[in-house]
């Protein structure tokens, strides 16, 4: 049987093609992946124009999301939306006081969007003054908005912010959340630049508490920034993945040990839309 050197350039051209396209931006030999893109990333990009970020988010080469709602669109207008530039809304954000008040709006809000996680990133407290009481206090909130959660197939998780990693016994108020929440019931995300920033190794981190980690925020914390327990930093301090403090092999090799499943890149610098495709290719590159 003969082959056309037209027909072999042909059949090679296409396998290049779905080579290309499985291959995920950011994965590379040893950082598998699957990663996404935290739509706060694009904040300052076009702030007003919610379709002018999917398109840049696809332009960046993902094709996940972790963000919410377009503004002004039902959540079922919003998900036609952002499958049709390409892409899959993976996790969405759920408020604290929600999930206290009205866990079944929360619920219900994730569902519609078609989502496989939900995630509460801020416990409200005193800005510094984060206390055992209200730790323990977020835990039984958690346990009972993720009981809801579960029941509709969607895993429930919470995202640090650096404020819960202030001492506690012997160990840290984030270790006494994990402690007093159900594993079946609520995982958590790991925001890396938060943990680090909060005074955490997120490496040490993610092997103390395995697989209670499903999620995690890819973002590096600039060298010689502040090290405090407010839960707040300049954005200046996000910079680049692999130009910043964080252990990225030691991070993320522990990490796919531990069974995170999905990444996403956040980068709250002004100038986010340059640094994402610096730490996209850092990913790509890493070894360990």
């Amino acid at each position: 049987m003969k082959i056309s050197f037209v027909a072999l350039s042909f059949c090679l051209a296409i396998l290049f093609r779905i080579d290309a396209a499985e291959k995920a931006a950011g994965t590379g030999a040893y950082f598998k992946g699957p990663i996404g893109l935290q739509m706060y990333s694009l904040r300052f990009y076009a702030p007003t124009n919610a379709v002018a970020k999917l398109e840049k988010a696809r332009e960046l080469g993902f094709n996940a999301i972790e963000g919410g709602g377009l503004p002004r669109m039902s959540p079922q207008e919003s998900l036609k939306v952002i499958e049709q530039h390409g892409l899959k809304l993976v996790s969405t954000g759920s408020d604290f006081n929600r999930l206290k008040n009205d866990p079944e709006a929360a619920v219900a809000q994730a569902k519609a969007l078609g989502v496989k996680y939900a995630m509460c990133s801020w416990i409200p407290h005193a800005k510094g003054k984060f206390s055992e009481k209200e730790a323990r206090e977020a835990a039984a909130v958690f346990n009972a908005a993720g009981e809801k959660f579960r029941k509709e197939g969607i895993t429930f998780t919470y995202h640090c912010h650096g404020y819960e990693f202030q001492p506690y016994g012997e160990g840290t108020l984030f270790d006494l959340i994990v402690k007093e929440t159900k594993p079946e019931f609520v995982s958590f995300e790991l925001d890396v630049f938060w943990a680090a920033q909060g005074g955490a190794d997120p490496a040490k981190l993610i092997e103390k508490h395995g697989s209670r980690f499903k999620l995690m925020h890819v973002k590096d914390l600039k060298k010689g920034a502040a090290i405090n327990s407010t839960g707040s930093a300049p954005d200046e301090d996000s910079v680049p993945v692999g130009q910043g403090s964080i252990d990225w092999a030691a991070v993320l090799n522990a990490a796919q040990k531990a069974g995170v499943e999905y990444y996403f890149i956040e980068d709250e610098a002004k100038n986010a839309v340059e640094q994402i495709p610096q730490s996209l290719r850092y990913l790509e590159s890493l070894k360990w």
